[in-house]
């Protein structure tokens, strides 16, 4: 199989929302010595680009979407392990850190946008779920992203993306930063009325909210 078609099987493997099949196909893609960011970039990275424009046309749903962030998810894995072992650095677009606020354990959007982010060329750190305010300050120190995705799925939580933000400042670093709030309950009015940078309703508008205020 020629390096042209195992990318083509990449790409069909996300499509298919086929986890199995996306990292027996990144392994393969390190046995024959293939570099690593190029399998993510011209394999994996237009599957998940066409899951995404299914999902945004409306011909496919959350779990399918999901599915196939999941696939995209695993393949990355072991070709980014792959990266750093090697000691290579891929090259991105812009460095972010993203999680879920305190107090909410909900996962699925913020790996979704995560993932949609990674399989267009963002450096993204996933902090996880129920995630302080004081950690998101001090990886927001230690890292220095440009951008920070703060996840609310739940309008008691809400609240704690603004002591993110308001903490950011008290920290000295919010103007160093992009803030992109998103989830269930949040609203581009509720982003103006914190002092976020962007809202994101679901996993492509977040990228284009992302893209757009790194002027990319």
């Amino acid at each position: 199989m020629g390096n042209k078609e195992l990318f083509a099987e990449m790409e069909q493997s996300i499509v298919n929302y086929d986890k199995d099949e996306a990292v027996r196909l990144a392994k393969m893609a390190l046995q024959k010595g293939i570099d690593p960011a190029v399998a993510i970039n011209e394999g994996f990275v237009k599957g998940i680009q066409a899951v995404g424009d299914l999902f945004g046309e409306g011909e496919i749903f959350l779990p399918e979407l999901v599915m196939g962030a999941e696939a995209m998810a695993a393949a990355t894995d072991i070709l980014g392990e792959a990266i750093k072992k090697s000691g290579g650095k891929a090259k991105y677009l812009a460095k972010g850190i993203a999680g879920t606020v305190q107090g909410d354990i909900h996962e699925i959007g913020i790996r979704l946008v995560t993932t949609f982010l990674i399989a267009n060329g963002f450096d993204i750190t996933f902090l996880g779920t129920d995630v302080s305010t004081s950690l998101f300050v001090d990886k927001a120190k230690e890292l220095k992203p440009d951008i920070i995705l703060l996840s609310a799925l739940l309008t008691t939580t809400m609240p704690n993306q603004k002591e993110v933000i308001d903490s950011l400042k008290e920290a000295g670093i919010r103007e160093s930063v992009k803030v992109i709030v998103g989830g269930a309950p949040v609203s581009q009015d509720w982003a103006d009325q914190i002092g976020a940078d962007g809202y994101g309703q679901n996993a492509p508008a977040a990228v284009e909210a992302v893209k757009k205020l790194m002027g990319i």
